[in-house]
This record gives structure tokens, sequence and C-alpha cells, in this order.
């Protein structure tokens, strides 16, 4: 069964980060439904990304462990439906 979750997800030194983190998320993107990422202007290397993702509870914690692994990278789920 699949659920609605929204996923968050802080990364710290962006610029060396974010292609590992756009490859993962390539990955998963039959399930994810909608997506907004920004940083903080006075802050250079400081991302956040929220994601809205509809799938099955073994593919949200293989996105979510995926991403957790990466130094600099911290994952946040929160089960919706």
């Amino acid at each position: 069964m699949k659920t609605l979750s929204i996923v968050g997800i802080i990364i710290d030194e962006r610029k060396q980060v974010a292609p590992k983190v756009q490859e993962i998320l390539t990955k998963h993107g039959e399930s994810i439904i909608a997506r907004f990422g920004t940083h903080d202007p006075g802050e250079v290397n400081f991302g956040l990304i929220t994601l809205h993702v509809l799938t099955s509870e073994d593919k949200l914690n293989e996105l979510s462990e995926e991403l957790s692994i990466l130094d600099g990278v911290k994952v946040s789920t929160m089960r919706m439906k």
C-alpha cells in the first residue's frame, strides 16, 4: 500500500553534495509528486529540499536511507496518510 509522506532534506556543503542528492532523487523520481528546494542567501552552502512522496513504506525507507548516508545530509520523514 502506498502512503503519502513529506520528506525534509537539509544539505550542508550544498555544492559538493548536491549532485549525489540529485542522482538519488532522480532514481526515485516516480515516487516524488512535488519538490521544493531553496537555499539561505546568507549561507551559500546550506540547502533545504522538501518532497511530497507517494510510495510504499519500503521505498520511502530506501530513499531516506540512501540520502542519510551522504555526509552533510540530514533527512526527516513525516507520514501523512
